[in-house]
């Protein structure tokens, strides 16, 4: 089996930085006043700007999500990727444009590559490290020498003020109380963003610069385990069942709100450490994947700030003791971009000369979903 290496890694973020005193200006006011609960989510989160392909003068959308992705692809472009080598595209994100084609068929022809085999893996945060999966295994196995992965999210289409109606004084008064409550549409709201990420992956390192190798990446799912946590285009029923939307009538879709995002709060404040975190590190420890002191950086796809210092308290009783000053995050001034995070991580980390030959990297992507993980180990070389 052959090494594989990340070669080049981009993001795309659309238009200028949005803080938190724009961010409703941006995606529009629900009702007829401003939403109470946007403050206490902010401060619990901790992020002070984000990225919208919404023009901020106008109100129109600026990218779909295939063109975020095909930026993110073009920067790889105008840093040397050659496109006539490339064998395989493979994109990952939580809602295309469209229900088909798939994504990846979208990007392919946004950029305008030439015909080659494509790929788009669905989920959600996840489904942008089962793309990089897809490509690394192809590439290790020997189908391929040169693959390009994105991930990527255009969150903001469903964030917009005409799909959310004002809060209740009881949901606020729980917010003020407990803040992960507010795993609501509101605080979907006031938490995604928009952005594109692509990493260039080959069977050979740079020659004369940096590189990342590949030495791992774990996935696992506990669907067996647990029943549905976030989910979109259905409903979910009292014995936990999900409904599909092509079970409900036209006229009910809109009515139930049956593609909005939605959240089991319950299920995920009793599950999501235990079966993102603490369970498949365990299980990566005991079969010696890697050494925690021998890791240099930790780079944690967390959705808000508030869960920083229980993934880490989880991660050390786990046995996996990676200190905080090790971690890298840039979700205070990229917000949460879903599948494209790692990317848009790994991009500021690696451009930036921030890692350094023969140190460690680990990458941490949790998805809620139906509960599941991934880890990622690099080494720089």
């Amino acid at each position: 089996m052959r090494e594989v290496y990340i070669n080049k890694i981009a993001a795309f973020l659309p238009n200028e930085a949005v803080d938190n005193d724009n961010v409703e200006k941006i995606l529009g006011q629900a009702g007829p006043r401003t939403s109470r609960a946007r403050k206490i989510i902010l401060n619990s989160n901790k992020i002070i700007t984000r990225y919208y392909a919404i023009s901020p003068t106008t109100g129109e959308t600026t990218h779909t999500n295939a063109k975020l992705t095909a930026n993110a692809i073009t920067k790889l472009i105008k840093d040397g990727l050659d496109l006539g080598k490339l064998d395989i595209l493979a994109c990952g994100t939580t809602i295309p444009d469209q229900i088909m084609p798939n994504h990846a068929s979208m990007v392919h022809g946004e950029v305008g590559m030439d015909p080659l085999e494509i790929v788009s893996t669905a989920g959600i945060c996840l489904s942008g490290i089962t793309a990089l999966k897809y490509a690394y295994t192809s590439i290790k196995s020997g189908d391929a020498d040169l693959a390009v992965a994105t991930g990527s999210e255009n969150s903001s289409a469903t964030m917009r003020a005409e799909n959310f109606k004002e809060e209740i004084a009881e949901q606020i008064a729980l917010l003020e109380k407990k803040p992960e409550i507010a795993f609501e549409k509101d605080f979907l709201r006031w938490m995604l963003s928009d952005g594109a990420g692509a990493i260039a992956l080959s069977n050979k390192a740079n020659e004369n610069t940096l590189s990342l190798r590949i030495d791992k990446i774990f996935l696992k799912s506990y669907a067996n385990i647990l029943e549905t946590c976030m989910y979109a285009g259905c409903e979910k029923l009292e014995d936990g069942s999900i409904k599909g939307w092509r079970e409900y009538p036209t006229n009910e879709l809109l009515k139930k709100s049956i593609f909005a995002v939605k959240q089991d709060v319950k299920l995920l404040n009793e599950n999501v450490m235990e079966f993102t975190v603490s369970r498949a590190l365990r299980e990566m420890l005991d079969k010696k994947i890697f050494k925690p002191e021998e890791i240099d950086w930790f780079l944690p796809h967390y959705s808000s700030a508030y869960f920083r210092d229980e993934v880490y308290e989880k991660m050390c009783k786990a046995g996996c003791d990676i200190p905080q000053n090790k971690w890298f995050t840039n979700l205070s001034s990229k917000g949460n971009t879903g599948s494209a995070s790692i990317y848009i991580m790994l991009e500021e980390l690696f451009n930036n000369g921030m890692v350094k030959k023969g140190e460690k990297v680990l990458c941490y992507i949790p998805e809620s979903g139906r509960f599941s993980t991934a880890f990622m180990l690099l080494e720089a070389v």
